[in-house]
Protein backbone atom coordinates (compact mmCIF):
# COMPACT_ATOMS: atom_id res chain seq x y z
CA UNK A 1 0.00 0.00 0.00
CA UNK A 2 1.06 3.36 -1.09
CA UNK A 3 0.40 6.82 0.42
CA UNK A 4 1.43 9.06 -1.87
CA UNK A 5 2.10 12.88 -0.92
CA UNK A 6 2.62 14.82 -3.43
CA UNK A 7 5.01 18.27 -3.47
CA UNK A 8 2.40 20.87 -2.77
CA UNK A 9 1.17 18.71 0.09
CA UNK A 10 4.55 18.95 2.20
CA UNK A 11 5.46 21.77 4.59
CA UNK A 12 7.37 24.80 3.13
CA UNK A 13 9.44 26.81 5.28
CA UNK A 14 11.20 30.23 4.43
CA UNK A 15 13.88 31.30 6.28
CA UNK A 16 15.12 33.96 4.46
CA UNK A 17 18.70 32.27 4.55
CA UNK A 18 17.45 28.83 3.87
CA UNK A 19 14.21 27.38 2.47
CA UNK A 20 12.73 23.78 3.51
CA UNK A 21 10.45 21.12 2.82
CA UNK A 22 9.58 19.45 6.11
CA UNK A 23 7.72 16.26 5.10
CA UNK A 24 6.85 14.85 8.84
CA UNK A 25 6.25 17.32 12.03
CA UNK A 26 9.27 19.37 12.99
CA UNK A 27 10.24 22.19 15.18
CA UNK A 28 7.11 24.33 14.50
CA UNK A 29 5.69 22.82 11.84
CA UNK A 30 2.99 20.18 13.79
CA UNK A 31 0.61 17.69 11.86
CA UNK A 32 -0.21 14.42 13.63
CA UNK A 33 -0.60 12.80 10.22
CA UNK A 34 2.83 13.50 9.55
CA UNK A 35 5.07 11.72 12.70
CA UNK A 36 7.10 9.69 10.49
CA UNK A 37 7.32 6.09 9.50
CA UNK A 38 8.28 3.71 12.06
CA UNK A 39 12.03 5.01 13.63
CA UNK A 40 12.32 7.50 10.32
CA UNK A 41 11.18 10.39 12.83
CA UNK A 42 12.84 13.43 10.43
CA UNK A 43 12.70 13.74 6.36
CA UNK A 44 13.67 17.29 5.32
CA UNK A 45 14.81 18.66 1.69
CA UNK A 46 17.03 22.14 2.94
CA UNK A 47 18.63 24.64 0.80
CA UNK A 48 21.28 26.58 2.02
CA UNK A 49 22.09 30.36 0.42
CA UNK A 50 25.65 30.80 -0.28
CA UNK A 51 27.74 31.18 2.66
CA UNK A 52 24.79 30.38 4.70
CA UNK A 53 25.86 28.84 7.84
CA UNK A 54 23.47 27.01 10.22
CA UNK A 55 24.90 27.37 14.06
CA UNK A 56 26.09 25.20 15.83
CA UNK A 57 23.22 23.30 17.96
CA UNK A 58 22.91 20.16 19.97
CA UNK A 59 20.41 16.33 19.89
CA UNK A 60 20.40 13.73 21.49
CA UNK A 61 19.55 10.21 21.17
CA UNK A 62 19.54 10.61 16.84
CA UNK A 63 21.54 8.93 13.88
CA UNK A 64 21.63 12.31 11.82
CA UNK A 65 21.80 11.55 8.15
CA UNK A 66 22.85 14.03 5.36
CA UNK A 67 22.82 13.34 1.74
CA UNK A 68 24.17 16.05 -0.52
CA UNK A 69 22.02 16.94 -3.71
CA UNK A 70 23.85 19.99 -4.95
CA UNK A 71 26.73 22.19 -3.91
CA UNK A 72 29.50 21.53 -1.29
CA UNK A 73 28.47 20.94 2.05
CA UNK A 74 30.59 21.80 4.88
CA UNK A 75 29.89 20.00 8.61
CA UNK A 76 31.34 21.42 12.07
CA UNK A 77 30.68 19.83 15.26
CA UNK A 78 31.57 19.81 18.82
CA UNK A 79 33.90 16.50 18.33
CA UNK A 80 35.89 18.59 16.32
CA UNK A 81 35.66 16.93 13.30
CA UNK A 82 34.57 18.92 10.04
CA UNK A 83 35.41 18.83 6.18
CA UNK A 84 32.99 19.14 2.99
CA UNK A 85 30.84 16.31 1.32
CA UNK A 86 29.91 17.07 -2.71
CA UNK A 87 26.80 15.79 -4.18
CA UNK A 88 26.37 12.01 -3.72
CA UNK A 89 28.58 12.64 -0.08
CA UNK A 90 26.70 10.82 3.11
CA UNK A 91 27.08 11.47 6.32
CA UNK A 92 25.81 9.99 9.59
CA UNK A 93 26.15 11.62 12.99
CA UNK A 94 25.49 9.54 16.22
CA UNK A 95 24.30 12.25 18.62
CA UNK A 96 23.86 9.40 21.14
CA UNK A 97 24.31 11.27 24.81
CA UNK A 98 24.26 14.78 22.82
CA UNK A 99 26.63 16.84 20.81
CA UNK A 100 26.44 20.06 18.86
CA UNK A 101 26.62 20.24 15.22
CA UNK A 102 26.49 22.99 12.35
CA UNK A 103 25.56 22.39 8.27
CA UNK A 104 26.91 24.78 6.38
CA UNK A 105 27.24 26.07 2.29
CA UNK A 106 31.31 25.50 1.86
CA UNK A 107 30.20 27.98 -1.17
CA UNK A 108 30.10 31.93 -1.38
CA UNK A 109 28.76 32.58 -4.89
CA UNK A 110 26.62 29.06 -5.40
CA UNK A 111 23.72 27.83 -3.29
CA UNK A 112 23.47 23.98 -1.69
CA UNK A 113 21.34 21.18 -0.85
CA UNK A 114 21.22 18.34 1.23
CA UNK A 115 18.60 16.08 2.49
CA UNK A 116 18.39 15.66 6.50
CA UNK A 117 17.16 12.76 7.88
CA UNK A 118 16.58 11.63 11.48
CA UNK A 119 16.39 7.86 12.22
CA UNK A 120 15.91 7.04 15.96
CA UNK A 121 18.27 4.62 17.25
CA UNK A 122 17.82 1.04 19.40
CA UNK A 123 19.97 1.85 21.68
CA UNK A 124 20.42 5.13 24.33
CA UNK A 125 23.18 7.23 25.00
CA UNK A 126 25.77 6.33 22.41
CA UNK A 127 28.48 8.05 22.28
CA UNK A 128 28.87 10.22 19.44
CA UNK A 129 30.52 9.94 16.19
CA UNK A 130 30.69 11.02 12.76
CA UNK A 131 30.75 8.83 9.79
CA UNK A 132 30.85 9.90 6.03
CA UNK A 133 31.63 8.37 2.26
CA UNK A 134 31.85 10.24 -1.11
CA UNK A 135 29.70 8.60 -3.20
CA UNK A 136 29.89 8.82 -7.20
CA UNK A 137 26.89 8.92 -9.49
CA UNK A 138 27.97 6.25 -11.64
CA UNK A 139 27.50 4.27 -8.43
CA UNK A 140 23.92 5.05 -8.13
CA UNK A 141 23.34 5.25 -11.49
CA UNK A 142 20.75 2.23 -12.73
CA UNK A 143 20.49 0.89 -9.45
CA UNK A 144 19.65 1.09 -5.73
CA UNK A 145 22.29 1.68 -4.34
CA UNK A 146 22.63 0.87 -0.78
CA UNK A 147 24.38 4.04 1.33
CA UNK A 148 23.38 3.10 4.71
CA UNK A 149 22.71 0.10 6.51
CA UNK A 150 23.33 -2.21 9.42
CA UNK A 151 27.25 -3.48 10.75
CA UNK A 152 28.62 -5.80 8.56
CA UNK A 153 27.78 -4.53 5.27
CA UNK A 154 30.02 -2.43 3.73
CA UNK A 155 28.22 0.77 3.65
CA UNK A 156 28.05 3.82 6.64
CA UNK A 157 26.85 1.59 9.96
CA UNK A 158 23.29 2.98 11.58
CA UNK A 159 22.28 1.73 15.18
CA UNK A 160 18.92 1.01 13.57
CA UNK A 161 17.68 -2.11 11.91
CA UNK A 162 17.09 0.74 8.85
CA UNK A 163 18.36 0.86 5.16
CA UNK A 164 18.92 3.94 2.81
CA UNK A 165 19.49 3.42 -1.02
CA UNK A 166 19.94 6.26 -3.56
CA UNK A 167 19.17 6.06 -7.20
CA UNK A 168 19.78 7.88 -10.65
CA UNK A 169 18.10 6.13 -13.04
CA UNK A 170 18.03 6.72 -17.02
CA UNK A 171 14.16 7.11 -18.88
CA UNK A 172 13.57 3.46 -19.24
CA UNK A 173 15.14 2.05 -16.51
CA UNK A 174 13.55 -0.12 -13.75
CA UNK A 175 14.17 -1.12 -10.90
CA UNK A 176 12.65 -3.37 -7.83
CA UNK A 177 13.00 -3.18 -4.13
CA UNK A 178 12.23 -6.36 -1.66
CA UNK A 179 10.55 -5.07 1.60
CA UNK A 180 10.95 -7.98 4.00
CA UNK A 181 8.02 -8.51 6.55
CA UNK A 182 7.00 -6.00 9.07
CA UNK A 183 8.72 -3.22 7.04
CA UNK A 184 7.64 -0.06 5.83
CA UNK A 185 8.83 2.57 3.68
CA UNK A 186 9.55 6.10 2.28
CA UNK A 187 10.44 7.03 -0.86
CA UNK A 188 11.09 10.50 -1.80
CA UNK A 189 11.59 11.48 -5.90
CA UNK A 190 13.96 14.28 -5.99
CA UNK A 191 14.04 15.19 -9.30
CA UNK A 192 12.38 13.58 -12.36
CA UNK A 193 9.13 11.53 -12.93
CA UNK A 194 8.67 7.55 -12.10
CA UNK A 195 5.88 5.05 -12.27
CA UNK A 196 6.02 3.48 -8.70
CA UNK A 197 3.47 0.30 -8.04
CA UNK A 198 0.96 1.60 -9.89
CA UNK A 199 1.16 5.56 -9.21
CA UNK A 200 3.17 8.15 -10.71
CA UNK A 201 5.47 10.47 -9.19
CA UNK A 202 6.75 13.70 -10.39
CA UNK A 203 9.67 15.77 -9.26
CA UNK A 204 8.92 16.70 -5.44
CA UNK A 205 6.66 13.87 -4.67
CA UNK A 206 7.04 11.23 -2.26
CA UNK A 207 5.44 7.88 -0.64
CA UNK A 208 4.99 6.18 2.54
CA UNK A 209 5.28 2.33 2.02
CA UNK A 210 3.41 -0.42 4.09
CA UNK A 211 2.22 -3.86 3.56
CA UNK A 212 4.49 -3.93 -0.43
CA UNK A 213 6.53 -7.20 -0.43
CA UNK A 214 8.30 -5.31 -4.02
CA UNK A 215 8.38 -2.00 -4.94
CA UNK A 216 8.99 -2.05 -8.45
CA UNK A 217 10.29 1.83 -9.91
CA UNK A 218 10.29 2.62 -13.43
CA UNK A 219 12.04 5.93 -14.36
CA UNK A 220 9.68 8.04 -16.93
CA UNK A 221 12.54 10.22 -17.52
CA UNK A 222 16.12 10.85 -16.00
CA UNK A 223 15.34 10.65 -12.04
CA UNK A 224 16.89 10.94 -8.87
CA UNK A 225 15.53 9.49 -5.74
CA UNK A 226 15.79 8.33 -2.13
CA UNK A 227 14.72 5.58 -0.15
CA UNK A 228 14.40 4.64 2.84
CA UNK A 229 13.10 0.95 4.18
CA UNK A 230 12.95 0.48 8.19
CA UNK A 231 10.81 -1.50 10.57
CA UNK A 232 7.37 -0.95 10.86
CA UNK A 233 7.28 -1.23 14.25
CA UNK A 234 10.23 -0.28 16.59
CA UNK A 235 10.12 0.57 20.73
CA UNK A 236 11.45 4.29 21.44
CA UNK A 237 14.63 4.74 23.52
CA UNK A 238 16.38 7.72 25.37
CA UNK A 239 15.00 11.07 25.32
CA UNK A 240 12.50 9.58 22.58
CA UNK A 241 11.10 6.90 25.04
CA UNK A 242 10.25 9.94 27.79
Amino acid sequence: MLQVRRDQEIHREDGGWFQARWHFSFDRYRDPEQMGVGPLRVFNHDRLSPGAVWPMHPHADIEGITYVWNGAFKHADSLGNNGILHPGGVQLMTLGSGALHSEQNASKNEPMEFLQLWILPDTADLAPSVQQRQFTKSQRTDTLLKVIGAAGDDVITVHQDASVFVAALTAGTEVTHRFGSNRAGYLYLIEGAVALAGDRLSTGDAAKIFEQPELPVRAEAASELILVDVPLRFTPVGVWAR
